[in-house]
């Protein structure tokens, strides 16, 4: 168990993602890595098992600390392809298209026959019978005005038996000008 212990604790002392400052012969420290050290690759390249070259496409959109974001869309859409749509587009529309690959993939992944066009359609359906309650409420809340407007006129009858209600009173409730709205909206 302590060689192992001790085994792995020099394995990390060694790997090249440990950088620390590196004193100089001058005395200043810096904190470069001496030439022979070597950088650690970007997820994809990690991932596909080859050397990171310095102008490596992937290397800005698929960081070493992220690799499951280059395996989601490696499974959907393959290495090559994401290589070939990345270098055709240029350098501002390209973390753009990464992150639509990845949430594509992600989509892909949850629901493999309708990927993102599943989530469009729900989103879709649930705005369509968001907008039908809407309506609903909207119907109701009219209904309530009129049945208000025609209590607020039986009371103003039933207060002052002698008069008749003109057409400039503000309680007066003429049912001709409301229509179809007294018909119900739903069924």
């Amino acid at each position: 168990m302590e060689c192992r212990a001790a085994a792995s604790a020099m394995v990390a002392a060694s790997s090249p993602s440990f950088l620390s400052p590196i004193c100089s012969p001058t005395g200043s420290f810096s904190s470069s890595p001496p030439p022979g050290t070597i950088v650690s690759p970007c997820a994809a390249c990690k991932i596909l098992r080859r050397r990171c070259v310095d102008k490596c496409v992937l290397a800005p959109y698929f960081p070493p600390s992220e690799p499951l974001k280059f395996t989601i869309a490696h499974r959907i859409f393959g290495a090559s392809n994401i290589i070939k749509l990345l270098q055709e587009l240029p350098e501002t529309q390209r973390a753009d298209a990464v992150n639509s690959m990845v949430y594509e993939a992600n989509a892909r992944l949850r629901d493999p026959v309708y990927g993102c066009a599943g989530a469009i359609c729900q989103l879709q359906k649930q705005i369509s019978e968001l907008q039908a309650e809407l309506a609903k409420s909207h119907a109701e809340i009219l209904n309530m005005q009129c049945q208000n407007a025609n209590l607020r006129q039986f009371i103003y009858q039933e207060n002052c038996p002698q008069e008749q209600p003109n057409e400039n009173s503000p309680f007066f409730f003429d049912e001709s000008i409301l229509g179809a709205a007294w018909e119900p909206l739903w069924t």
